[in-house]
């Protein structure tokens, strides 16, 4: 197996920033990714995609420091989850790396049964029925509803809160885009239970806001976090706290759902697995992104069928996307009329 890797700059369209980034100095106009290709000795070809937060302490740097240590000799089309047990002795983290070998894998595998992702794993892909929102960073009022009101064809807005014009930027969003659904993100934003529980109840008066996400820090106490959510008039999605499956039971415990992230879990194998093991824990399943090209896009797409709700939207907050994969139309994520029919069914531009 030949494994060749490259960094990308995904160019934004508007500048980005979430309430993390408001500690370190501000939002990005430019997103480092990774693109990763595997071809083995019979030329069968698969792609990936790591996308790196700084909110994890990872960059493109390391991603391409673990690619480094990898035998591509140790991976295989034909064993997916042998080729993953490999990567993890290599280390316990680094998992926007092994998500995008694991994406090349299952592409090359995908490819070679002649199937779509989707349904090499069992899951099939519903035209339809995947619906997702638009996110719209922390930036001014002014902006913030500039952008809300560019997004008008997209049925569900999710805003980033965290910033001290927190009710500004909601009002101004709320005016651009009067009647649709918003969901929140405030990225662990509210230091105590309290400060979250009264801005969720402000939330919650508009009538039109569907969920918070992340309320308060991951490291928040499991009393706190139970607390919250007996008294939230909101569902509470965790996302900084759900790394994976293994967290689902604490997490059944803090929220009404998990956002599982691709690039998070460290792939496609792993983030079907904690889709799976949050419904086992009657937790609602989210599928989300970073800022990502349409490989790591398409690559959640072929998990909708998991899932309770879609936000994969990273690809269209971009302008210079290297790869055309699944569609957005009006919100609705969409296979049709994509040349490509098998792997994870996206094309170099």
């Amino acid at each position: 197996m030949e494994l060749r890797f490259r960094r990308y700059d995904l160019a934004l369209r508007h500048s980005w920033a979430i309430a993390t980034d408001l500690k370190s100095g501000g939002g990005k106009s430019v997103y480092p990714v990774v693109l990763v290709t595997l071809t083995d000795p019979d030329g069968r070809c698969g792609v990936g995609e790591a996308s790196p937060s700084s909110q994890y302490h990872e960059t493109h740097e390391t991603v391409s420091a673990f690619l480094r240590r990898v035998d591509p000799n140790r991976l295989s089309f034909g064993d997916i989850e042998g080729s993953m047990a490999y990567l993890d002795t290599l280390s316990v983290g680094d998992f926007p790396a092994k998500c995008a070998v694991n994406l090349a894998l299952l592409d090359g595998a995908a490819r070679a049964a002649k199937q779509p992702v989707c349904d090499f794993l069992g899951l099939g892909f519903e035209e339809g029925r995947a619906v997702t929102s638009f996110t719209i960073g922390i930036d001014t009022p002014e902006i913030m509803g500039r952008k809300a009101a560019e997004a008008a064809s997209m049925p569900i807005l999710k805003m980033k809160l965290g910033s001290p014009r927190d009710r500004e930027n909601f009002a101004a969003v709320r005016g651009a885009a009067p009647g649709k659904w918003i969901r929140v993100d405030a990225n662990q934003a509210w230091a105590t239970k309290e400060e979250a529980l009264r801005n969720i109840e402000w939330l919650a008066a508009d009538g039109r806001v569907e969920f918070v996400e992340q309320p308060m820090p991951a490291s928040a106490p499991e009393a706190d976090a139970a607390w919250l959510k007996a008294r939230s008039p909101l569902s509470l999605i965790g996302d900084e706290s759900y790394q994976g499956a293994a967290d689902a039971e604490t997490c059944a415990h803090r929220f009404h759902g998990i956002n599982v992230k691709l690039v998070k879990t460290g792939g496609i194998t792993a983030g079907k697995r904690a889709l799976e093991a949050a419904r086992a824990h009657g937790l609602k399943t989210m599928l989300g992104c970073m800022i990502e090209s349409s490989v790591l896009i398409s690559a959640g797409a072929h998990l909708a069928n998991l899932t309770d709700y879609l936000d994969l939207d990273g690809n269209l907050l971009i302008t210079n996307d290297p790869y055309s994969g699944v569609r957005c139309e009006d919100g609705r994520l969409t296979f049709a009329g994509v040349g490509e029919r098998v792997g994870l069914r996206v094309v170099p531009r």
